[in-house]
């Protein structure tokens, strides 16, 4: 009877939904209290225990893989970032990754564009005026007036050209693969250098994957390149950022504002001076909520797990719709 770590926050509160289907596959669920995610030494005092597991962002570092190794066969990561878990480590010791690609493409996309139109609008602070008895009404603009720069034009990025394209925004976009001439052609984007799309984008949106050529690709020089009226955004992960550099850059500053769904360190530390500016909207890593993406995300995460184990997830499908 296989065991399986369950860890993935967004699951956690549905299990009972999903017990039918870990019984018929005769599956034993170890569920520990998770907030964020489980860190190296969370995982390592439950080295051995466990056959395959679910997880969130949990750091499966080289040394919980070691560890686990034998017995465990299987992560399988709710979502599609595995940054925090060490592929080359799971190659050696003959561990399955499985993950949901182009899992929260719609919601992450939308919530770009939801971010640009509140500082384009000014809609946040027009209320918070409102709220403290002011009438005053603050000069906004329409998102046809700026030009975006998508760093990283994978399937989100491309879906943020195309709702940037659709309210009139010249697109500049980059990346180190080469995008497709058809989608280039289709929505106009034009690919340039980080560097030239810096110096001349409104907002810059990081929509790429956090690897080594990404990791704290947004750092003092690279703000240095950014117009000081540019508005950074990042929803896909807190690292590619380096945080001390865009709270330096926007206390001199030398930036506009930012809008962060992500962090170096989450949950945000409390004494972040980030949570006490005004040109700064903050979120708690939630760009990806969406009632329709998640379900879907469950259910493959759940198959994902089950053939990892060397199962068939044939059934899967009866079980989801009885």
């Amino acid at each position: 009877m296989p065991t399986v770590l369950f860890t993935a926050p967004y699951m956690i509160p549905f299990v009972d939904r999903f017990k039918p289907v870990f019984d018929k596959y005769g599956i034993e669920l170890i569920i520990p209290e998770v907030k964020e995610r489980l860190e190296e030494d969370d995982l390592l005092k439950y080295a051995g225990q466990f056959d395959g597991t679910i997880c969130g962002d949990d750091r499966y570092t080289a040394r919980v893989i070691e560890a686990c190794s034998p017995r465990l066969k299987v992560i399988s990561k709710w979502g599609t970032g595995i940054d925090s878990i060490d592929a080359e480590a799971c190659s050696r010791h003959s561990i399955s990754i499985g993950r949901t690609p182009n899992a929260f493409t719609t919601p992450v996309a939308d919530t770009v564009l939801g971010y640009m139109l509140a500082f384009a609008r000014r809609h946040p602070w027009m209320d918070r005026e409102m709220k403290s008895g002011k009438w005053k009404k603050i000069p906004g603009k329409t998102l046809s007036e700026f030009t975006l720069g998508v760093v990283g034009v994978g399937n989100i990025g491309k879906a943020v050209t195309r709702r940037a394209r659709a309210f009139g925004m010249k697109v500049y976009g980059t990346d180190i693969v080469d995008i497709d001439h058809v989608f280039i052609s289709e929505t106009g984007i034009e690919m340039t250098s980080l560097e030239n799309l810096l110096k001349n984008s409104d907002f810059v949106s990081i929509n790429c994957d956090l690897n080594p050529t990404s990791h704290h690709l947004m750092n003092a020089g690279t703000f240095a390149l950014m117009k000081p009226t540019a508005i950074l955004i990042n929803t896909a992960r807190g690292p590619i950022v380096e945080e001390k550099s865009l709270v330096a850059a926007l206390q001199a500053e030398r930036l506009a504002g930012a809008a962060l769904d992500v962090f170096e360190v989450e949950p945000l530390p409390l004494d972040s001076p980030l949570l006490k500016m005004d040109n700064v909207l903050l979120a708690p890593h939630n760009a990806n909520s969406s009632p329709a993406a998640w379900e879907r995300v469950h259910w493959n995460t759940i198959r994902n797990l089950v053939e990892g184990l060397g199962m068939d997830g044939k059934g899967l499908e009866d079980l989801r719709t009885a």
